[in-house]
């Protein structure tokens, strides 16, 4: 065989660095135009739900509005988890979770996510690595902090997250409160979508979090059973997409957390609080 002439190789170098940009802006290569984002109408600001401004929860240094809210919201987790979430519709997971969900006679379109699985770590260190060790799990966490501390367990929390092109960055703002005191050292964490005056939005859409919820129950040999429960509009989204899509990157997020640990040793883990 002879050799390539001059042309085939100046088109062997072509492919090889169309390939290389290819890989190194492999977000960018999907384009969908503006107009087409701005006609999706399935976000919440179709259902003209926003954030509530933390001032509405917090009134003159008295939060009572909002311990009842997390309060009642704790009740109702404990309670849909002894009947053993009853009324859910499940659904195949991935990564070998339990997923599944249900309509909320709310007027809101999107629905509740559940996806659950067992996690070799316990309770307490399942919690910590939820609330402190974001960027262990989320891939495409940019920034996070705390934002302000309400109270031992309760804070305003700020993250920003990548998105693959054309979608832009999304920015949560979100109040949690977290409970360590559940019977037999169970723990949750409880999340909603707020408004607060320091954080405008820079560079990227403001998602909405209606609820996110992680119940964190103990199970044999030191591990742990993790339920996540989640409503989010992310914005830009087609109705189709949440119904499909949605609730399997919820799994597969919690099969990140769970396989950020590693697997146990016949003696068990340490507890890390």
């Amino acid at each position: 065989m002879g050799k390539p002439d001059q042309k085939d190789l100046n088109e062997n170098m072509a492919a090889t660095q169309g390939l290389s940009h290819m890989i190194t802006d492999c977000k960018k290569l999907f384009q969908v135009s503006h107009d087409i984002l701005l006609q999706l109408s399935s976000s919440y600001m179709a259902a003209d739900a926003y954030p509530h401004p933390l001032t509405d929860f917090v009134c003159q240094g008295e939060s009572k509005d909002l311990h009842f809210y997390f309060e009642q919201s704790v009740q109702n987790l404990l309670k849909e988890s002894s009947e053993k979430f009853k009324g859910w519709l499940s659904t195949p997971g991935p990564l070998n979770t339990e997923l599944s969900c249900k309509k909320v006679g709310d007027g809101h379109p999107l629905r509740l996510w559940k996806v659950s699985t067992d996690v070799e770590a316990p309770p307490a260190t399942v919690l910590h690595r939820v609330l402190r060790e974001r960027h262990l799990w989320d891939e495409d966490l940019l920034q996070s902090k705390v934002v302000e501390a309400l109270d031992k367990d309760m804070e305003v929390y700020h993250y920003v997250t990548d998105s693959m092109a054309p979608h832009p960055r999304r920015d949560c703002v979100v109040l949690r409160r977290w409970r360590t005191d559940l019977p037999r050292g169970a723990c949750l964490l409880i999340s909603i979508s707020v408004e607060h005056d320091k954080l405008p939005v820079e560079g990227g859409v403001k998602a909405v979090v209606l609820t996110s919820q992680y119940l964190i129950e103990p199970g044999p040999m030191g591990r742990s059973r993790v339920t996540h429960i989640c409503r989010a509009d992310l914005r830009g989204r087609s109705p189709e997409w949440y119904n499909k899509v949605f609730g399997h990157l919820c799994a597969m997020e919690l099969a990140r957390i769970r396989d950020s640990f590693p697997a146990l040793s016949p003696n068990g883990p340490e507890t890390k609080i």
